[in-house]
């Protein structure tokens, strides 16, 4: 399916550890922060470049110390450490619907549930292996 997205390189994450192997990467997009940050910086090519915009499961306070982390530990490298957070418009939401409806930009829904199927929507994507997004209709 990422492969069909346009990535280059795609990896099983159930069955290989990118930061173990001897590729390195110019560009990380981490949507799990589920690596130490060393071990990805390690992958890392000199002047490349880790965006988070996840972080690891857990609370709040987890997030935000490895997203100062990462901004700190840029200070020192010269790779670059970058948090990602998105703040959506009303103007940035009619962009991406014109993009949609155009095609050039294709959403990828794993499942559909109904508003009553909603607590087994939520035990599906905790366990981690949506493919795409969960849709919760209001049926």
């Amino acid at each position: 399916m990422v492969r069909s997205l346009g990535a280059d390189h795609v990896m099983d994450y159930t069955r290989e550890d990118f930061t173990q192997g001897t590729q390195r990467y110019d560009l990380i997009f981490d949507c799990f922060a589920n690596h130490p940050l060393l071990a990805c910086r390690r992958v890392l090519n000199p002047k490349g470049t880790y965006i988070v915009v996840g972080g690891p499961v857990g609370p709040m306070i987890a997030i935000l110390a490895s997203w100062i982390a990462a901004l700190v530990l840029s200070w020192f490298v010269s790779q670059k450490f970058v948090t990602f957070i998105a703040r959506p418009s009303k103007d940035d939401l009619t962009i991406l619907g014109e993009l949609i409806a155009t095609g050039k930009v294709t959403p990828v829904i794993d499942r559909r549930y109904s508003l009553r199927e909603a607590p087994e929507a939520i035990r599906y994507l905790e366990a981690g292996h949506a493919r795409g997004k969960i849709v919760i209709t209001l049926e």
